[in-house]
């Protein structure tokens, strides 16, 4: 196994409804809100942390292979190659080992470390396009805003629960950056048919909190034209 190359995909998030990622912080402030989103701490800037990106791709990635049923809710993993009828079922044993050669495993539920080896995706922190801020700065816009919501009492048919959701607005454009390794033979191909279909199931569903409620749909634009291409032909399923 040797690194041969380093694949790029660079481009911008356009945010297409309010996005919600949680800061953590769970301090209550009298006036304020009661779930801000995380900010960088030294511009308050709103960004999207890479950890988010990787987790819901690699999430939707495991639900459409069929192979949740096997990890009783836990991430795919190399336990779940044990399974035997992902042992048995060469599709699912496919799937399995090309998504933790695409996003990792610890070393410690695989066999034969060789088969599998490094990480090969590496998904950067996106903070805001710069002519974007620009464009949000001479016209005053806000970088975030505050969403009221509450819950409906089904027999008094009045709202209860009022709460303020600190959402990224609908417009916003992040830059991303997201490298891939190619360590050997196949990897070009995970490269398409697992990270490009995972980010396209990504456009199709929704990155952050309350996607159900349509907060965080997204849509992407690579800088390289052979890549966007490619990845709008991408059959997701």
């Amino acid at each position: 196994m040797k690194l041969h190359k380093i694949k790029r995909l660079e481009g911008i998030i356009t945010l297409k409804s309010g996005l919600h990622i949680g800061s953590g912080n769970m301090e209550m402030h009298i006036g304020g809100t009661d779930s801000p989103v995380i900010k960088h701490p030294h511009t308050m800037e709103p960004y999207i942390p890479g950890s988010s990106l990787k987790g819901k791709v690699r999430s939707l990635l495991e639900m459409e292979s069929g192979l949740m049923i096997y990890t009783d809710g836990a991430v795919v993993s190399g336990k779940t190659l044990k399974k035997e009828a992902v042992a048995k079922s060469d599709d699912l044993k496919s799937k399995c080992e090309g998504i933790l050669k695409v996003f990792g495993s610890s070393g410690a539920d695989i066999e034969d470390e060789t088969a599998i080896g490094p990480t090969r995706v590496s998904f950067a922190d996106c903070y805001l396009e710069e002519s974007w801020k620009v464009k949000a700065r001479d016209n005053r816009w806000l970088l975030t805003e505050e969403k009221s919501e509450n819950s409906i009492n089904r027999i008094k048919g009045t709202a209860e629960n009022p709460r303020f959701i600190e959402r990224v607005p609908e417009g916003t454009q992040f830059r991303f950056l997201v490298t891939f390794k190619v360590l050997q033979d196949g990897d070009e191909q995970l490269f398409t048919d697992i990270l490009l279909k995972g980010l396209r199931l990504l456009e199709m569903d929704a990155i952050g909190g309350s996607g159900s409620r349509g907060y965080g749909r997204i849509a992407l634009e690579f800088d390289d034209k052979e890549v966007q291409a490619a990845f709008r032909n991408v059959n997701a399923f």
